[in-house]
């Protein structure tokens, strides 16, 4: 049961999963740390002032038997809100991948000849040693 069990880890992939798993959420913390702590008390210095994120247009209000009041709003404070700090966070991620992954390799400035294997460049149509079309 136990060899079972480490090959369908091995061949699923399952341990790669949940490696990823934990580095996502150790990352997510690292990135709201971010905005959090760094980006947004800039961007605190821009926006106006006040509670801009409650900011609703009402529709309709309505107050049932205990008193108590029911609005139904359009909550565009909140909504411009959220999409702010996705715009942010998804910038921050950017930055992040950018540093941390390698450089994609640059494309070859050259090519074999398939007939001979001479080196010729990407843009050729004809190889300079057998003349053959490329």
């Amino acid at each position: 049961m136990i060899k079972d069990f480490v090959a369908f880890l091995e061949k699923q992939n399952a341990l790669a999963l949940a490696i990823g798993v934990i580095i996502g959420g150790a990352t997510g913390k690292v990135v709201t740390a971010i905005v959090g702590d760094l980006i947004m008390p800039i961007v605190g210095l821009v926006m106006p002032a006040g509670d801009w994120r409650a900011a609703q247009f009402v529709l309709s209000q309505s107050k049932d038997a205990n008193g108590a009041i029911t609005v139904n709003a359009i909550k565009y404070g909140d909504f411009i809100g959220a999409t702010i700090d996705f715009t942010i966070i998804a910038f921050v991620v950017f930055l992040i991948t950018k540093l941390i992954l390698p450089k994609a390799p640059p494309a070859p400035e050259t090519k074999a000849c398939g007939a001979c294997l001479e080196t010729v460049p990407l843009t050729a149509t004809k190889c300079k040693a057998c003349t053959s079309a490329v």
